[in-house]
């Protein structure tokens, strides 16, 4: 078992950030589902749209494979934090 290392002041500033970031990034792919589903559910519901309903359906298998991809990133990222930067404050 490692032992838990003390880091510096600059270096703890900097996993903050990272860790920041990653939520933004988190959060992105989260606002990209939501408007990938909700246009693609407005494209299939509106008649005006029947030509392109392709697009809708597509639309809404898009979407939830974004949200997909960045929870499989999210907790990746915060699992090699964890792993590379094991510390104590």
């Amino acid at each position: 078992m490692e032992s838990k290392r003390k880091l510096p002041a600059t270096d703890i500033l900097a996993l903050d950030r990272t860790r920041l970031a990653n939520e933004r990034t988190f959060l992105a792919y989260f606002r990209t589902f939501i408007v990938l589903l909700s246009s693609g559910l407005a494209v299939i519901k509106l008649d005006v749209l029947s030509d392109i309903k392709w697009i809708g359906w597509a639309l809404v298998v898009i979407g939830p494979a974004m949200l997909l991809i960045g929870i499989i990133r999210f907790f990746y990222v915060k699992r090699h934090l964890k792993k590379v930067f094991n510390y104590e404050l």
